[in-house]
């Protein structure tokens, strides 16, 4: 079953954020746009390229209303000391949530089981806490946070304009399509 529109299930768990740890909640990313990244562990080689490249762009999500949550399966400790030690993961200023029960990971449908780890999950959730967006593929594919920025721009824009929606590439001032018995067929 798809978790497409489906509300985030209720849960608790300790970000590491700003030099604090930080208690996360399902109600925490209720009232805004939130983007929660799985990635499969802390000190490896594909995870902190993915999470620069989001932090090199936070400003942007920042501008659209929407927070950014990295989550692995590691410890808020482990966080704490990946920041204290790597440059790349020093520019992250998005929380960095602990999930070593695999509770979150499994809510989410991302956990690989025999390995304790998460799959490359990105789920966009709207202010009511509804799931609009999750792409989940293998570990050894990186994300893209231009794209990524792209698919929330297009959620905001279709949860803000009902009854249109937004074709292949769509950007912000493209052209957007109204579906109706006049379009089939004739695109």
């Amino acid at each position: 079953m798809s978790l497409i529109n489906t509300e985030i299930k209720p849960f608790k768990a300790t970000a590491y954020h700003n030099g604090k740890f930080v208690p996360v909640t399902n109600d925490t990313l209720k009232g805004k746009w939130s983007v929660v990244v799985f990635y499969p562990a802390d000190f490896t080689f594909v995870c902190p390229t993915e999470l620069g490249d989001l932090a090199d762009n936070y400003a942007e999500f920042k501008k659209l209303g929407v927070e950014i949550y990295g989550v692995s399966t590691d410890t808020h400790f482990a966080h704490k000391a990946w920041h204290d030690t790597s440059d790349t993961i020093k520019k992250v200023q998005y929380p960095l949530v602990g999930d070593p029960t695999a509770a979150l990971a499994r809510n989410f449908q991302v956990l690989i089981e025999e390995e304790g780890l998460a799959l490359r999950g990105t789920f966009v959730i709207n202010p009511e806490g509804q799931i609009k967006i999750m792409e989940v593929h293998d570990n050894g594919i990186g994300r893209d946070a231009k794209e990524l920025l792209r698919k929330v721009r297009a959620a905001q824009y279709v949860a803000s304009h009902p009854g249109e929606v937004c074709p292949a590439k769509w950007t912000p001032g493209a052209e957007t399509l109204s579906p109706s018995l006049d379009l089939v067929g004739k695109i």
